[in-house]
C-alpha cells in the first residue's frame, strides 16, 4: 500500500523554480528518506504534500486520496524551524498542541509524562520553552508531531542539535515507529543517517529528482569494480586483476580491472595462505554518490 504518492509535481516562486517535475511514492510501513542538500527543494516538497503550498502542476495522493481535514490529525509533522510557544512551560505548551490535535486534556497529560520520562525532560516540565537548551526543544518538538499517534510522520532535519545520545534515541524511536507499522518519511541532508535508517529514498538536488530506489539499488548503480580486504599479514604483490591499492580506513580498497570477479580475487587471496579478517564488494557511501551525482549535474552538456 502506498502512503503517498507524488505525482509530477513543479513549483515556482517567481523565476525561480523550487521543485520540478519531481515524483516518487512512500510506501506504508517504510521509513523513506527524502534528501539532498540545503536548498535543494526538498522542504518545498514537504509542504506541497502537506497542502501548505499548491504545487504549478501534478498532483499528491496522500492516504488514498486528496489532502483533507479529516487526514491532518493522522499526520505527524515535525518542521526544521521550531514552532513551539517559548513563553509557556513546556507542560502546558505540549498540552494545549496535544489538544489541537483532537486529544482531550487528561489524555495528553498521562501521554506527555511518558514522553516526557523517556526523553529525560521531566525536570523541566515547569521550565518555559525558552529557558531550555536547543536540543531539549528538538525533543519537546518530537513529542508534539507523535503525542497523537499519528499514521504517517514526516520529519525535517530530525537530529538537529541533538547530541550521540540524543541522536541514538531518536533513531530508535524511528525504528519503532516503524515496527508499528507507521510510514515515516526523513527529510535530512546528513547521508550517514539515511544510509542507518531508511528503507528507500529519493535524492533532489536544484528541484530535481537525481535518484530514487533502495539504498542498494543506487549503490549498485555507482559501484566500482573493487574490493575491501583487511589481513593482518601483508598483501602479496602484485595481485593478478588488482591495477591499484588504496588504504581506507586501516583496511585495503583493491581496485579491479575490467571483467575480473570478486571471487577471483578471493581465490588468488587464499591461495596465498592469507589470513582474511574482511573481505567484500566495496559499495559506494551516499556521500560519494552525492558528490558525484551534483557534480555531473553542474558540468555543462552541450
Amino acid at each position: 500500500m502506498t502512503s503517498i504518492n507524488v505525482q509530477n509535481i513543479t513549483k515556482k516562486f517567481g523565476t525561480q523554480i523550487a521543485v520540478n517535475d519531481v515524483s516518487f511514492d512512500v510506501n506504508s510501513g517504510e521509513i523513506f528518506g527524502l534528501l539532498g542538500p540545503n536548498g535543494a527543494g526538498k522542504t518545498t516538497t514537504i509542504r506541497i504534500i502537506l497542502d501548505i503550498f499548491k504545487p504549478d502542476s501534478g498532483k499528491v495522493v496522500i492516504l488514498g486520496g486528496p489532502m483533507d481535514e479529516s487526514k491532518k490529525n493522522l499526520i505527524g509533522y515535525l518542521p526544521e524551524e521550531r514552532g513551539l510557544y517559548q513563553d509557556m512551560p513546556l507542560d502546558r505548551c505540549l498540552t494545549y498542541l496535544a489538544t489541537l490535535k483532537g486529544i482531550d486534556q487528561a489524555t495528553a497529560q498521562n501521554r506527555i509524562q511518558t514522553w516526557l520520562e523517556r526523553f529525560d525532560l521531566i525536570e523541566h516540565r515547569k521550565k518555559k520553552l525558552k529557558e531550555l537548551s536547543k536540543g531539549m526543544q528538538q525533543k519537546a518538538q518530537l513529542i508534539t508531531t507523535l503525542i497523537h499517534d499519528p499514521e504517517l510522520i514526516i520529519i525535517d532535519e530530525p537530529f538537529s542539535a541533538l547530541d550521540p545520545v540524543n541522536t541514538q534515541m531518536v533513531k530508535d524511536l524511528l525504528r519503532e515507529q516503524r515496527a508499528a507499522g507507521k510510514t515515516v518519511v526523513m527529510c535530512t541532508h546528513q547521508m550517514n543517517q539515511v544510509e542507518e535508517l531508511c528503507d528507500r529514498l529519493v535524492l533532489i538536488n536544484k528541484g530535481q529528482a537525481m535518484l530514487y530506489g533502495t539504498l542498494h539499488e543506487i549503490q549498485q548503480k555507482f559501484a566500482k569494480p573493487a574490493v575491501l580486504v583487511s589481513s593482518p599479514d601483508p598483501l602479496p604483490t602484485p595481485i593478478a586483476g588488482v591495477t591499484s591499492i588504496d588504504k581506507v580506513n586501516g583496511s585495503s580498497l583493491l581496485h579491479l580491472e575490467k571483467g575480473i570477479l570478486p571471487q577471483t580475487i578471493l581465490q588468488e587471496l587464499m591461495s596465498a595462505h592469507l589470513t582474511l579478517e574482511k573481505f567484500e564488494i566495496a559499495m559506494p557511501s551516499l556521500d560519494e554518490i552525492f558528490i558525484e551525482v551534483v557534480k555531473n549535474q553542474e558540468v555543462p552538456h552541450e
